[in-house]
């Protein structure tokens, strides 16, 4: 788990900032850098004081409560004890602050990845400000709707189980199937960064003017190292070395070579060429899809999802995106938000044992259960999505709207003309 949350360490910085910085023009380079890094360690800051308790401690069935605010409870002083936090198996625990170091990676990396859609015209301290209040408001009480139980130990029969379930999430209580993020990471930032987009507008000469992104080297050393940061954000999210996490591993690392193969493809068939930044944003279209399925569905499953994943998402940062006519700088929505539906979806269909899938753990049995019925599980997986969607967008649209009343969301135009390193940060990332 240390290494596991190292790895999305890695995944946020260098990984996503290096993506991302690569994207835009050179004149932004250090911009889409500071907000990656700030962003990370401001939410980091606040997952420690406030997020983690409101995310992860039993309160009703929408947020927890303040009983791990700051950190207490888990070292005793007067035991002389440290907390232990469940895992998915019974009588394994791991230490809690190791639970707590990597979900707080999870709400970090979360929170950068809305950076990509209005890149290049926000104002640095909008972005702060805006971050700090989704996170509190959109972030933390999706994450404790489907991740939030008090774990199996306590499970032994079916009223224990009916006790236990009561003090879950919502949507865990509904059943909904979320591995490693697709909902609480992939579509809720996509749907923040989209509305985003919308409401601060487009850039100045956006389809008019060149914007093509200053270095793909960058780009590809960011893909790259999200594809390897990206094995213990899923891998990790099984939360003990064992078959699962083995599971979510091989799962991680062929549906994201999968979606590479089919988005370079397609791309290849429809546009002529295949191109490196087809073959980056093929990888990451297929890391977000295969996320929330990732322990749940076969390899031949994730297969399916890697290459469905390529093919959906190039047609969400080039169709979709011109019917929604949003300017979604780095396309945040089109993978991140089509991959991560996608990707929610389709574990309701490959998670089915008769496809290879592990089904439903049924803890008062201690083992899978034989009931399990693809379109019950895809009715749950419509409410996860749903209720992300339609949570994270209003939630969205009243934290822009204050943040514009109180700061301004955008900068000028002479300073979106010059580059916000220099207007911003007085610094630039390349000298002659």
């Amino acid at each position: 788990m240390f290494i596991a949350t190292i790895l999305v360490v890695v995944m946020a910085i260098p990984g996503l900032a290096l993506f991302y910085g690569g994207l835009v023009r050179s004149k932004n380079m250090l911009s889409v850098l500071m907000q990656v890094f700030m962003v990370f360690a401001v939410v980091i800051v606040l997952w420690c004081v406030y997020g983690y308790s409101l995310a992860f401690t039993a309160g009703n069935a929408f947020i927890g409560s303040f009983d791990r605010a700051l950190l207490t409870g888990i070292w005793d002083p007067a035991q002389g004890a440290f907390a232990y936090a469940a895992t998915w198996s019974k009588g394994v625990v791991i230490p809690e602050f190791v639970f707590v170091a990597f979900q707080g990676t999870f709400a970090a990396i979360t929170c950068a990845l809305i950076v990509g859609a209005f890149a290049e015209r926000a104002r640095f301290a909008a972005v702060l400000a805006f971050v700090v209040l989704w996170f509190t408001f959109s972030y933390l009480p999706i994450a404790h709707m489907v991740w939030f139980w008090t774990g199996p130990d306590a499970i032994t029969d079916a009223a224990s189980a009916a006790a236990e379930g009561a003090k879950a999430g919502w949507l865990f209580q509904k059943g909904a199937l979320d591995f490693a993020g697709g909902t609480v990471v992939h579509i809720n930032a996509a749907i923040a960064g989209l509305v985003g987009a919308i409401m601060i507008g487009k850039r100045i000469g956006y389809g008019r003017e060149a914007m093509a992104p200053h270095s793909l080297t960058m780009t590809m050393i960011g893909a790259s190292l999200l594809w390897a940061g990206w094995f213990g954000f899923n891998a990790g999210s099984a939360l003990e070395a064992g078959d699962i996490a083995a599971l979510a591993f091989i799962n991680t690392l062929l549906a994201t070579a999968a979606a590479t193969v089919s988005w370079v493809l397609g791309e290849w068939i429809f546009k002529g060429r295949p191109s490196m930044l087809g073959a980056a944003s093929g990888a990451v279209a297929g890391l977000v899809a295969i996320t929330p399925a990732c322990g749940f569905v076969g390899p031949m499953g994730g297969l399916v999802i890697g290459l469905l994943a390529g093919i959906i998402c190039l047609w969400g940062v080039n169709g979709l995106k011109r019917l929604i006519g949003a300017d979604d700088s780095l396309d945040v929505f089109g993978v991140h938000g089509v991959g991560g539906i996608l990707g929610a979806l389709l574990t309701a269909v490959f998670a089915a044992p008769s496809l290879g899938g592990q089904g439903i753990f049924d803890y008062v049995a201690n083992k899978a259960s034989p009931d399990y019925s693809i379109s019950g599980q895809l009715v749950t997986q419509l409410w996860a999505v749903g209720t992300t969607i339609v949570w994270s967008a209003v939630v969205s649209v009243v934290l822009y709207k204050l943040v514009d009343m109180v700061i301004g969301l955008r900068v000028p135009e002479e300073e979106e003309r010059e580059g916000l390193d220099i207007t911003s940060h007085g610094e630039s990332a390349y000298h002659s």
